[in-house]
């Protein structure tokens, strides 16, 4: 069955791609085929070897002996014949409840041709086995038609209706015979559910316990459990498989168990779905703990980029399991998930029509992961959001602001966006303006540049080739600019050595005497003597 819902999951995806190029072909293939099964209708549903057991099953559940007998490939054109049918389809139901074994759901055919590439003939299926006397009575079905001009359909063979027909078989049956006052449910005695039931949780609460204890071994023998990555991956799978084992030893034990075999066929159906479930499970919680053991590390390693293209596959296979499980469940049923995967294709592109924002962030966000503007941790700036980015998704990236606000970008944008990434600097430009007082001499001035320039020069975090030199006569200052960079890659180890070269600056140009400017104005009014004297000092020309 698990193979069956890969193989549609595979065509559905090749479907979808392939669709375009031969719409028009399939349109055409697809009216004719809805025109063929349209017109084969069975009221009995015994069209493919699936329905027919299963239909057989619910009539036989229901206790309708005489619309059992029509599962049976035996006349019933008189009364007699219809009541001998009716008599071997409760003999069947009674030795299949006393040990007789069928196919789970998902093994049976659900092809109209049965399956094709077993060793009987093309038009039979083996469904099932009795025990009769410590020998095996294979239950097979034969396809064949039922009226003249009828469809063909699955019935059980002669083969099969000559053994249940023995004196033999008879007695056998009539010793196995479940007594009358029995409380059905659901088309079984409520003894049998019990049992059925009660050994299923059963087998799953040992199993769990078993799972329980393994683990609690392991937190005693390994000195940091968390970090260990056994002890993580354990964790992740027992829990899963603890139920995959009941599943299975209850599959294998069901058949033994002396039950209704309609209340087996119900468990056993489902039973088949709990394991893919349980399968599923196992497999989300081992990708989780794979991708967290795997993030940790990249971080340990300061290999940040990483982190996205994890955190991305983690979702998609995520995305991809769940489909498996929701198809092959539908499958289950006995939904026809080949129309459904047909419908996939076409309302694909309608879906890719009307969803051209959400595919545009999708192809973004592969662009984003493949081109690693920007990774997990590192502080950027796109448009007028400044902050960390926190997490790079399959539709959009969080960024954490200064303010601790939280700001979600379509990927779709963030890729056609200027991003400036202040993480992957491998230095810090110092470059600040320093102002020295009006009045000094041109030979401090000249010593102060020279002060400056050694300091950059014997600093151990100044690259080389930095200069200062008097770049301005400023309207309050003597402007000396300052250009270099500082040697680290961390934005708060850049601010240390900032404020260190900085201190330093000013403690040697106040040694030697220097001191720095700071804003000044100087206001001359009209009336003021010293003005007027200096007036009156200058020549006046004569005309």
């Amino acid at each position: 069955m698990l193979l069956r819902s890969l193989r549609l999951l595979l065509a559905a995806a090749l479907f979808t791609l392939f669709l375009p190029a031969s719409l028009a072909a399939q349109d055409d293939a697809a009216d004719s085929a809805a025109a063929a099964v349209a017109e084969i209708v069975d009221p009995y549903d015994r069209l493919t070897p699936r329905a027919s057991v299963t239909a057989l099953l619910t009539t036989l559940g229901q206790g309708e002996y005489n619309r059992a007998g029509q599962y049976l490939a035996v006349p019933l054109d008189t009364d007699t014949q219809r009541a001998r049918a009716a008599t071997l389809a409760e003999r069947l139901r009674t030795l299949l409840d006393s040990g007789g074994t069928l196919q789970p759901f998902g093994a049976l055919s659900n092809e109209v041709a049965g399956i094709a590439d077993d060793d009987l003939p093309i038009d039979q299926e083996r469904v099932g086995s009795l025990r009769v006397n410590g020998e095996t009575i294979p239950i097979l079905l034969v396809r064949g038609e039922v009226e003249d001009g009828g469809p063909l359909v699955w019935r059980v063979a002669e083969e099969t209706v000559a053994q249940l027909s023995t004196q033999e078989v008879a007695d056998v049956a009539a010793e196995a015979a479940p007594a009358e006052d029995q409380t059905m449910v659901a088309g079984a005695p409520v003894g049998d559910w019990a049992l059925l039931i009660g050994a299923a949780a059963a087998l799953f609460g040992g199993f769990y316990a078993l799972a329980a204890l393994i683990l609690a071994l392991l937190r005693r023998a390994i000195p940091e459990p968390q970090t260990s990555t056994i002890y993580r991956v354990l964790s992740a799978a027992l829990p899963p498989v603890s139920l995959l084992a009941a599943g299975i030893v209850f599959y294998f034990w069901a058949e033994r168990l002396p039950a209704s075999i309609v209340a087996r066929q119900v468990l056993l159906r489902y039973t088949g779905i709990v394991g893919l479930i349980s399968l599923v499970w196992f497999a989300l919680r081992l990708v989780n703990a794979i991708s967290d053991l795997t993030i940790a590390r990249m971080q340990r390693h300061e290999r940040r980029q990483v982190v996205s293209v994890v955190t991305l596959i983690r979702r998609v296979v995520k995305i991809v399991l769940l489909a498996f499980v929701f198809i092959a469940v539908l499958d289950t049923f006995g939904i026809d998930v080949t129309t459904g995967v047909a419908a996939l294709g076409i309302g694909g592109i309608a879906l890719a029509l009307g969803a051209q924002k959400t595919i545009e962030n999708l192809v973004g966000s592969v662009t984003v992961i493949i081109d690693q503007p920007a990774q997990v941790g590192d502080f950027v700036k796109v448009g007028t959001v400044v902050g960390t980015v926190e997490d790079v998704g399959i539709r959009s990236t969080r960024i954490r602001t200064n303010d601790r606000t939280l700001v979600t970008i379509p990927n779709g944008d963030l890729s056609s966006q200027q991003i400036e990434n202040y993480a992957v600097r491998d230095r810090f430009l110092f470059n600040p303006v320093i102002g020295i007082e009006y009045g000094l001499p041109a030979a401090k001035v000249r010593e102060a540049t020279e002060i400056i320039a050694r300091i950059l020069e014997e600093h151990e975090k100044v690259a080389e080739g930095s200069r200062a030199r008097l770049a301005n006569l400023g309207e309050n200052s003597l402007d000396i600019e300052v250009f270099s960079y500082i040697e680290v890659s961390d934005f708060g180890d850049s601010l240390i050595w900032r404020e260190e070269l900085l201190l330093t600056i000013l403690e040697r140009l106040e040694a030697a005497g220097i001191g720095i400017a700071f804003p000044t104005r100087t206001i001359v009014f009209a009336n003021d003597p010293v003005l007027k004297a200096k007036v009156e000092e200058v020549p006046r020309q004569e005309g």
